[in-house]
């Protein structure tokens, strides 16, 4: 009898274990089942440990191989809107077996104009380990729409309802049905629950803070898209209009803007630019870490009265000067601010950066006119629905929620100053800057491009950094970063007012071997 014991055991455990994951199936399955008001559950199923995910566009990377989990997509709100176009917000959830589990929710924030369901995996500034494989459930939602034209297809904006779900309301909403099946798959509900987003998922963070301050325990916001109306009139009109006023003609008179420095200027301004702020951190490594106390001038570079080596245009050194610092009214009232000199601002490339214009911008040609109205042009470039711009989080940090912004020095789309100014603004509204930093902290990225790229350390992990504070109530004075611009090194993001400055001995590539001051 005693020997049969261990056999019998073996075989009650294999069962045990096969009942389990029977159940874990059917509980899977059962979802695409699940009622609730206003929501069409369309599928739910089991992906099998292993699994890759095809790249969802050329150029994209493949996405896996995958823990096991319970895939469930849905729509919520299905109805035909304007021109009887069909729509709702459709939303993917990813959910872990329950012995993988963390307990904790993480929404993934949406970019362009949405109007894709992006897989649910929590991969976006979330270091080497996606959220789903570090045991999240993830959401993801297209918030309220199909795009049909590319990522930047803004149609949808003609029926009132999709507007109001891509401005607001729908990541709302997907929390709130997310957190429902959390319940009815795992028997309890998340413990936290956590936004990350970048651009247009930026701008959704910091909306989430402000119109739905309980929603979320913890929010990171990157490189928020936040004023796209004035962000645009900078980048679009401002700038280029500035560099027209220096650039040379065609035979009609037409400024040629991809002309208006040649790639010697170029490397000079650059050259002259790190020259003057790369070492101030101590240490010459094609990274400016203090960018708020790089106090470079571009009129050093102005030639003088016969000369023409070694300097640039004194109209050209004009334009540069006018366009970084931003649009101005008639008053001079700064109505978006001016853009960092950074590593990254010379870059090329399909969005090059601010010294680096071609012929097009993000949304068409640029303008070929020397002047332009500011007045009327920011008369119209706000708008209130989409705009991120409550600084009164008092319910948000009252119930323990916990802020982080980062920016890339280099972003030029949207300026750093502007996210920069909007976080201090929030000392006045919330009990002055040092009450706000118990619930949120800074960023800036040297080097950075928007939400990536550019000659930076544009790997880190906030999504860790912002659990830490608020599960352990670890409050991040740095995040360490690394990057495939500068392979072996690291450094760490220190939360603003301070930078990364090298101690003077050690190796220069370690991020040990600085501190944040």
């Amino acid at each position: 009898m005693i020997r049969l014991r261990f056999p019998l055991l073996l075989v009650a455990v294999i069962c045990a274990s096969g009942v389990a994951k029977a159940q874990a199936a059917n509980s899977c399955a059962d979802l695409g089942h699940l009622s609730i008001d206003g929501v069409e559950i369309r599928k739910a199923a089991m992906i099998p440990a292993g699994t890759k995910i095809p790249p969802a566009y050329p150029g994209a990377q493949a996405i896996g191989p995958l823990p096991a989990h319970c895939r469930v997509d849905g729509v919520i709100n299905r109805r035909k809107g304007a021109d009887g176009e069909e729509f709702g917000i459709g939303f993917a959830l990813a959910l872990p077996e329950a012995s993988a589990w963390n307990g904790d929710l993480m929404m993934q924030g949406g970019g362009g104009g949405n109007g894709v369901v992006s897989y649910p995996l929590g991969a976006s500034f979330a270091g080497d380990n996606p959220g789903l494989v570090r045991g999240f459930v993830v959401v993801s939602t297209d918030t309220g729409h199909k795009a049909k034209a590319g990522p930047f297809d803004f149609s949808f904006m003609r029926d009132q309802q999709a507007y109001l779900d891509f401005a607001y309301q729908a990541n709302s909403e997907v929390a709130r049905v997310a957190k429902t099946i959390v319940i009815r798959y795992y028997s309890k509900p998340a413990a936290y629950s956590y936004f990350v987003g970048c651009s247009t998922g930026g701008r959704e963070g910091m909306i989430l803070s402000q119109r739905y301050p309980t929603a979320f325990n913890g929010i990171v916001s990157g490189d928020p898209a936040m004023r796209t109306g004035l962000s645009n009139l900078a980048i679009s009109k401002w700038i280029p209009v500035a560099y027209n006023q220096a650039a040379p003609k065609d035979t009609s008179g037409k400024p040629l803007i991809d002309k208006f420095l040649t790639d010697g200027d170029r490397k000079l301004f650059m050259n002259a630019l790190m020259n003057r702020c790369d070492a101030k951190d101590g240490v010459a490594d094609g990274m400016i870490s203090d960018p708020m106390g790089c106090d470079f001038d571009p009129a050093v570079l102005a030639c003088k009265t016969g000369q023409s080596d070694g300097c640039i245009a004194p109209e050209k050194v004009a334009a540069i000067k006018k366009a970084f610092a931003g649009p101005k009214n008639s008053y001079g009232t700064q109505v978006y601010p001016g853009f960092l000199y950074d590593a990254g601002i010379a870059e090329t490339g399909m969005v090059p950066g601010l010294l680096a214009l071609g012929t097009r911008g993000l949304f068409g040609p640029y303008p070929a006119a020397t002047e332009i109205d500011v007045d009327k042009e920011a008369l119209n470039a706000s708008d209130p629905l989409v705009e991120p711009a409550s600084t009164n989080l008092s319910t948000f940090a009252a119930s323990g929620g916990k802020l982080l912004f980062f920016h890339g020095d280099s972003d030029p789309w949207f300026s750093a100053l502007d996210t920069l100014d909007y976080y201090k603004s929030l000392g006045p509204s919330n009990g002055g800057p040092d009450k706000v930093a118990e619930w949120s902290r800074m960023f800036l990225i040297p080097g950075m491009r928007h939400c990536g790229g550019g000659p930076a350390l544009d790997q880190f992990d906030m999504l860790g950094a912002v659990v830490n504070w608020v599960e352990k109530g670890i409050a991040p004075e740095f995040v360490t970063a690394t990057g495939q611009a500068f392979p072996g090194r690291s450094r760490p993001l220190c939360a603003y007012p301070k930078h990364a400055q090298y101690r003077g001995h050690g190796d220069t590539n370690d991020a040990h071997n600085f501190i944040c001051q």
